[in-house]
């Protein structure tokens, strides 16, 4: 899977294992879906998924690793990724864009990103292997690109991996739950709450000010594919100034969180959330014993790359030191 801040690659075998543990368990309901990362072991270990995403790279992720079964679009996926693969690169929009106007990834591997997107758009394909297609686009990009892991800048100098030939594989796909078909949402929060219900509904939303659309701006012009105006260095697409959420504001996030928590239709609901967040443990435990009993636990992880290698200038320059290295994951689990 794609390079991600926020991912819970590190805390998928703990909401496995909590989730495991709860009685009579058939249905997972996850609003702020992401890479999917969590959506897509659950669907692994047996569960039927509702994933929800208001970003369409998500969404997209989301339609390929949670909604779409294997026996429905494996075939066909390997054989339009063989016929993919052999076509040659044309310089467009993203070669433009990600690879003269700024450095995401080389002007050759540009070029065939261009070429692909452009036959993925063309061949009018069924929802679910188009978005098989696209991610397999977004992760071969994702392998060749030139970046810490966001997209808000790049690197000076080319990575390794990026003078690398891009070539797609078809993404890990599975087999249908038992419990029944998989679904994938692109939905505000606040509207996908009022619409899914679930055995237990897991919380992962955004818990600062940066927002994911402006970290995965690359993702989200590559699947729209409609081409946007961008800016800055990084040439982020224009509606990254004014798509906003509560959820990135600190006097904004309790509210929404609190509302969000209020409707949910569920047995349990389970929360993640980073003491680098806007609300503090104490805070969200009150919050969430609204609804039921709470149940913490904490895990002690890493911080991402980018967090570790100091804070630079422009120049390139090195201007100041990081804070920490370290930070606390959270899992809370309510019983409703």
């Amino acid at each position: 899977m794609i390079k991600y801040l926020g991912s819970k690659r590190l805390l998928v075998p703990l909401i496995l294992d909590t989730v495991g543990g709860l009685a009579d368990v058939g249905s997972v309901a996850d609003l702020f879906s992401g890479t999917s990362r969590v959506g897509h072991a659950l669907k692994r270990q047996g569960y039927r998924v509702l994933s929800n995403d208001h970003n369409a790279y998500a969404a997209t992720l989301a339609r390929c690793y949670v909604q779409s079964d294997r026996a429905d679009v494996q075939t066909d996926a390997e054989r339009l990724v063989r016929e993919f693969n052999r076509l040659p690169g044309v310089a467009g929009y993203f070669t433009e864009t990600f690879c003269v106007r700024s450095r995401y990834v080389q002007p050759h591997n540009g070029e065939r990103v261009d070429a692909i997107r452009e036959a993925i758009a063309q061949k009018g394909l069924p929802a679910e292997l188009e978005a098989v297609l696209l991610v397999s686009l977004m992760e071969a990009a994702d392998r060749v690109d030139s970046t810490t892991g966001v997209q808000m800048a790049y690197l000076k100098q080319w990575a390794a991996r990026s003078h690398k030939r891009l070539e797609l594989r078809v993404p890990e796909l599975l087999d249908q739950s038992r419990h029944g078909k998989s679904r994938a949402h692109e939905l505000d929060a606040a509207e996908a709450i009022a619409s899914l219900s679930a055995d237990v509904i897991y919380l992962d939303p955004p818990y600062n000010q940066h927002k994911y659309l402006g970290n995965y701006h690359v993702w989200e012009s590559l699947i729209r594919w409609d081409k946007p105006e961008v800016y800055g260095v990084a040439c982020k697409r224009v509606d990254c100034r004014t798509r906003r959420s509560l959820f990135n504001s600190r006097p904004g996030i309790t509210t929404a969180l609190r509302e969000i928590v209020r409707k949910a239709r569920a047995r349990y609901l389970l929360v993640s959330f980073s003491n680098e967040g806007f609300i503090a443990r104490d805070e969200m435990e009150a919050l969430l014993r609204e609804r039921g009993a709470v149940t913490v636990i904490e895990r002690d992880f890493k911080r991402y790359v980018g967090a570790q290698i100091g804070i630079y200038n422009p120049a390139g320059e090195k201007v100041g030191k990081v804070s920490h290295l370290r930070n606390t994951e959270y899992l809370y689990l309510v019983r409703l």
